[in-house]
């Protein structure tokens, strides 16, 4: 019998463990992502650098590559033909600078594009209304950053089939949106009545009956949209929950998960 020294154990395992490595490094990734953080005039979130972080994360845990930028020059044909999804990461106000831009977004999402939405995209382009019916809404305002919950509507799609019925939100904002698109699918809703508010009864009152929409999910202009309120911390990008809440969506949007 071969006497093998103990001593080339490590070694044997150390060549194996850069074998693996190498052959993870070497797996295509199996979409790409661009995640645009611009913001015009107004108020800015400190939590886009966390987000993009998060996402880069999330893409190589999963297997899937992710740009970034808050240049809208980006917004070109050639260049959108990379991207299964665009994630609208905390933008705000005016988003674009040019017609072509919107023109070029526009296109995307008529010829297929998935379209992921965070927190305050909700307030981009406020101008432009064919962006509110793709999104699925419109930001309004929000109460005081405070805790409430929130209701899980469906748990039979990705970003929510690993919900509890209730979900507890910490220091978040409650969003409030209006020109919302009757062909959405809500996904979760804020439960009015653990929010706090004075204004309350002006908006939403009683339009949604006590839940407010938060959460969506619809298919609108040939493309695939998914929006979510939620994600005002930084620190909240390092939370597992919120972190898988927004993988389902991208992964909904790039048609790599089962559509509910």
């Amino acid at each position: 019998m071969p006497n093998f020294s103990l001593r080339w154990v490590p070694l044997w395992g150390l060549l194996l463990w850069l074998a693996s490595a190498v052959a993870v490094a070497q797996t295509p990734a199996s979409f790409r992502v661009l995640v645009y953080t611009r913001n015009g005039e107004g108020y800015v979130h400190e939590n886009r650098a966390a987000s993009v972080e998060a996402i880069r994360g999330l893409g190589k845990t999963h297997g899937f590559a992710v740009d970034a930028s808050d240049d809208p020059a980006v917004f070109t044909d050639h260049n959108l033909r990379r991207y299964a999804v665009l994630i609208f990461s905390n933008t705000n106000n005016e988003t674009f600078t040019t017609q072509a831009q919107k023109d070029a977004f526009q296109r995307y999402i008529r010829q297929g594009g998935g379209f992921v939405g965070l927190h305050s995209t909700s307030g981009s382009e406020r101008q432009w209304p064919w962006f509110a019916q793709m999104l699925g809404g419109r930001f309004f305002r929000h109460p005081e950053r405070q805790d409430f919950d929130v209701k899980v509507l469906d748990r039979t799609h990705p970003s929510t089939d690993f919900l509890p019925d209730v979900w507890p939100v910490k220091d978040d904002e409650c969003y409030y949106l209006k020109f919302l698109n009757p062909d959405m699918h809500v996904l979760l809703a804020a439960d009015l009545s653990t929010v706090t508010d004075d204004q309350k009864g002006e908006y939403p009152g009683d339009v949604f009956g006590g839940l407010c929409p938060l959460a969506w999910y619809h298919a609108f202009d040939g493309g695939r949209q998914w929006y979510t309120a939620l994600g005002h911390r930084p620190e909240q990008y390092q939370d597992p929950m919120l972190l898988r809440h927004i993988l389902g969506g991208i992964q909904w949007a790039a048609d790599k998960a089962a559509t509910p």
